[in-house]
C-alpha cells in the first residue's frame, strides 16, 4: 500500500523517479525500491517524502489514492463545456427577450402619447355634476398628469437600456 501510494502521489505530482530522488538527497534506486515494495523508508524518511509530495503521511501510509482517468476528465469537461453553452444561451435569450420588451415599452409609451395628444384632454368639458362623471374625470386626469411626468423618464431608461442591451448583443 504505502509503494502504490508514493507511486501514485510522485505520478499526480508529476515528478519522475530522478526528480523525487533529488528532493529527498537518496539516488533513484532507492525510490525504486520504495515504488516496488523492495524496502520501506525509515519514519523521518517518511516524514520528507510527505513534506516533498505535500501530502500526509496518513495517505501515504494507508489511503488508497485514486489517479483521475484521462477519459474521466474528458467527460467532465465537456460536460462543463455543454454547461457553459447552456449558460451563454440562456444569457443570450434574457438579452433578447428583455431587448424586446424594452422596445415593446417604449411604442407603447409613444401610443398613449399620441392618443393622449389626440384626445387633448376631453374630461375638461364633461359636466361634473354626476358623482360617477366626477371620479372618471379625476382618474383620467391623474392618469394623464402622472403619465405625462413619468412616461419621459421612462422612455429614457428604456431607450438607454435598449441601447446598452444591443452593445452586449452577439
Amino acid at each position: 500500500m504505502l509503494s502504490e501510494n508514493i507511486k501514485s502521489i510522485r505520478k499526480s505530482k508529476g515528478l519522475s523517479q530522478e526528480e523525487l530522488a533529488i528532493k529527498l538527497n537518496v539516488v533513484r534506486q532507492t525510490i525504486s525500491k520504495w515504488e516496488h515494495g523492495l524496502s520501506v523508508p525509515d519514519s523521518d524518511m517518511l516524514i520528507s517524502i510527505s513534506e516533498v509530495l505535500e501530502t500526509p503521511v496518513s495517505t501515504l501510509l494507508g489511503e488508497t489514492i485514486i489517479e483521475p482517468k484521462t477519459d474521466d476528465l474528458k467527460e467532465l469537461s465537456e460536460k462543463l463545456e455543454m454547461i457553459n453553452l447552456q449558460f451563454a444561451q440562456r444569457k443570450i435569450t434574457r438579452r433578447k427577450i428583455l431587448h424586446w420588451l424594452l422596445i415593446s415599452l417604449c411604442i407603447i409609451i409613444v401610443i398613449i402619447f399620441a392618443v393622449l395628444a389626440v384626445l387633448n384632454s376631453p374630461y375638461l368639458g364633461w359636466d361634473y355634476s354626476d358623482p360617477e362623471t366626477a371620479v372618471l374625470g379625476v382618474a383620467f386626469h391623474a392618469f394623464e398628469w402622472l403619465f405625462a411626468r413619468l412616461a419621459p423618464v421612462i422612455l429614457i431608461t428604456a431607450a438607454i437600456g435598449i441601447f446598452l442591451i444591443r452593445r452586449h448583443m452577439p
